[in-house]
């Protein structure tokens, strides 16, 4: 009978050490590389310009660079390149269009600087007295002749929460609120997994990991295509409220949720986790 016992003691030990190393084992979800490293940033503190793009491999007849071409950069060994040196390539990008989504949507945009693209890394491969050659290991977009080249710096990848703890009727966290500014490549409509940037950053107080909570007002009207006013609450034909009603007293709609991938001083990089349904640049922010 004691044998038995032992023999069920140590079953049940071992059963317990098992659950434990599959606890353990259980694989923390975070951002891929690219959404790390080809999110771009806005910022009004520009990097350092002094090292470049001059050309690269078959340029007779190419105008872009993608993963796996050789380019050319303008510094070698005398400017203390190394073989396996890596750098970034970053470009200053600008709205194509002109056309502001959101009312005062390019007044933000001033405030919080440039928008500094990602379009990958290289690696050196040969160096010369004052050029090198690099081959392009990642490539988040095309890179091209005067594209600048800073030394590549890991970033972290902050751990993901399960969707499953999206709330859809959150109350307002009453920490800092924001706005969605506008998107990488200027995008104006988001769904999961798109970057965002949104004007909120180091100064005040947000660090990679945290996560914002997307939010819209009902009958806001800050958009500037044409919209019927109070919309959301009177509608010829279809009933109608006391003028009362408006955007601050009625509840708000959440629209899901998203993690700060990157900052600069006065603005974040936030890649969608959770969309409920699109949203659009100008709608609201509040860090959770």
């Amino acid at each position: 009978m004691r044998g038995k016992l032992v023999i069920l003691g140590l079953a049940v030990a071992l059963a317990s050490v098992s659950a434990k190393a599959q606890a353990t084992q259980v694989k923390v979800r975070t951002p891929i590389p690219n959404d790390m490293y080809c999110s771009g940033v806005i910022s009004n503190q520009a990097p350092p310009q002094d090292t470049f793009i001059i050309t690269g491999e078959g340029s007779d007849a190419k105008v872009t660079f993608q993963e796996g071409d050789y380019i050319y950069l303008n510094k070698g060994a005398s400017q203390g390149v190394h073989v396996d040196d890596v750098f970034s390539i970053v470009r200053p990008v600008t709205e194509p269009t002109r056309e502001p989504w959101f009312k005062s949507q390019f007044v933000l945009m001033r405030a919080l600087g440039t928008v500094w693209q990602d379009e990958g890394h290289v690696k050196v491969v040969v160096v010369n007295p004052n050029t090198s050659i690099a081959q392009i290991g990642r490539s988040c977009e095309y890179m091209q002749r005067g594209d600048i080249a800073v030394p590549f710096v890991e970033r972290a990848a902050p751990p993901l929460k399960a969707n499953d703890q999206f709330d859809r009727f959150a109350p307002a966290s009453g920490k800092a609120k924001a706005m969605l500014v506008t998107g990488k490549s200027f995008q104006v409509s988001y769904g999961t997994n798109d970057m965002v940037y949104v004007n909120l950053g180091e100064a005040q107080g947000v660090h990679v990991g945290d996560y914002f909570r997307v939010f819209r007002y009902q009958d806001q009207e800050s958009e500037t295509a044409y919209q019927t006013r109070r919309m959301a609450f009177e509608v010829y034909g279809y009933g109608g409220v006391s003028k009362s009603y408006k955007w601050d007293n009625v509840p708000r709609e959440v629209l899901g949720e998203g993690i700060v991938v990157r900052t600069s001083a006065n603005a974040a990089s936030v890649l969608i986790t959770f969309a409920l349904k699109p949203m659009y640049a100008g709608e609201y922010v509040e860090l959770e």
